[in-house]
């Protein structure tokens, strides 16, 4: 249905033609190749993430001020690397060759386990070193996908690719349950079924995944001094700062997973399908949203979004429990998701000029990934001094207030490809450093 033979770079001048009606109905074969690869590798990623939080906090008796910095660190030590790897992506134009990097970090990462025992300090450095895999792949990844896309299609690609993730996503829990079961609690055969699986992703990078290099951009419009001249871009500063403030507010999934297990005194050994039940609502929502957000505007799909994790927060201690709780609070959860990720990515897409694409997705995704790890560990101090329901109900009026200011910040931003002025702008201010 999507698939199209079509399977090169769009440009502002592709934009600006008058699209074919099937072409609403196309994609190129790149997104699902893309797709693949992170259905694969979140099958191995996801296999380790669904038991974390219950094994630190329940295993190794971590308290959740700790547990907080731990979780934190697992996304804010991918900031700086996004940006490193957005950077040098634009930098050699390869950003096949740098995704890989990074992807194959993440895989190597998975055997570190196997040595890190039940030591706190050394399980961080791998959680690192994984993550430092995750930073430098991510904005490549998502660059690929708008160089192979176009503009007006950038919502649905994003979310045909997050539905294809997350199935991978939807699966590590219940094969790493699976394992488990079988082998009578062997985190290790986990851990070496993780790295075999995180392995054959890359390949299927390396064999189905076609890179767009693109046109060499003009001397000095990739350079340390175009980052500056991105936040001169007044849309560019506008999602950096909404994108913090998403960030500021969001609170990790273990915690919203810990507090639905505590509160339902589920058995641990249920723990991991709560991340399954995300999971399900994302795979199911994600594609549906993203075409939703082509047709009425990102925007008011990422703001939806944000209202629904709103409800979540609330839930965790409302009025009813049981079943209903449970379907209730990780159906919104998963539209959360589905409603803010890659539509978040497809919003900012149209604003940068191709030549620092990558670049411009990466700092958004730092200011984000920076503002989590504040996020986990001011939660994880709050679950600690004012217990866990006032934690999450003043949890939930923050982003309340985040989603007005993120709704007042981004009116007005581009559905289309910002084109040949914002680049040429670019250009210019590299010109004017060089100089």
């Amino acid at each position: 249905m999507y698939l199209s033979t079509i399977d090169h770079p769009h440009t502002a001048d592709d934009a600006a033609k008058p699209p074919r009606r099937r072409a609403l109905f196309l994609l190129s074969g790149n997104v699902f190749a893309l797709g693949a690869v992170s259905l694969v590798t979140d099958i191995s990623s996801e296999m380790v993430t669904a038991v974390l939080p219950v094994y630190l906090v329940v295993g190794l008796h971590l308290s959740p001020a700790v547990y907080g910095v731990v979780d934190g660190a697992y996304t804010g030590t991918t900031a700086l690397l996004r940006l490193a790897g957005g950077y040098i992506a634009d930098r050699v134009r390869r950003p096949k060759f740098v995704a890989g990097l990074g992807y194959g970090l993440s895989a190597v990462a998975k055997l570190g386990l196997l040595a890190a025992g039940n030591t706190v300090g050394a399980i961080g450095a791998v959680i690192a070193i994984d993550r430092t895999g995750k930073g430098l792949r991510t904005a490549p990844r998502d660059a690929l996908i708008t160089l192979s896309t176009p503009p007006q299609l950038y919502g649905r690609a994003f979310g045909v690719h997050r539905t294809m993730d997350t199935i991978g996503a939807f699966a590590g829990p219940l094969v790493a349950l699976g394992i488990l079961t079988s082998t009578a609690q062997a985190y290790d055969a986990v851990f070496v079924a993780s790295f075999c699986i995180a392995a054959f992703g890359v390949l299927v990078l390396v064999l189905f995944v076609r890179d767009r290099r693109g046109e060499q951009p003009p001397k000095g419009t990739v350079s340390p001094s175009a980052l500056g001249g991105l936040l001169r871009m007044a849309p560019m500063r506008r999602l950096v700062l909404a994108a913090c403030l998403a960030g500021m507010v969001t609170i990790g999934d273990g915690f919203v997973y810990l507090l639905l297990q505590r509160r339902e005194e589920l058995n641990l050994g249920w723990f991991p399908l709560l991340a399954v039940g995300t999971n399900l609502s994302y795979l199911l929502l994600a594609t549906p949203l993203g075409i939703l957000a082509d047709k009425i505007g990102r925007l008011k799909v990422v703001l939806g979004g944000y209202s629904a994790l709103v409800l979540v927060y609330l839930l965790l201690f409302g009025p009813f429990g049981g079943w209903p709780l449970l379907v209730a609070a990780l159906g919104l959860y998963g539209l959360f998701y589905a409603a803010t990720d890659g539509v978040l990515m497809a919003l900012a897409g149209p604003v940068l000029p191709e030549a620092l694409r990558t670049t411009g997705i990466a700092l958004i995704q730092t200011g984000q990934a920076l503002s989590y790890l504040v996020s986990s560990v001011l939660f994880g101090l709050a679950w600690t001094v004012w217990g866990p329901a006032s934690a999450s109900r003043t949890a939930a009026v923050l982003v309340a207030v985040a989603v007005l200011a993120v709704g007042l910040l981004l009116r007005g931003i581009p559905a289309t490809s910002a084109g040949s002025g914002d680049a040429g702008a670019m250009a210019e201010v590299a010109g004017e450093r060089q100089a």
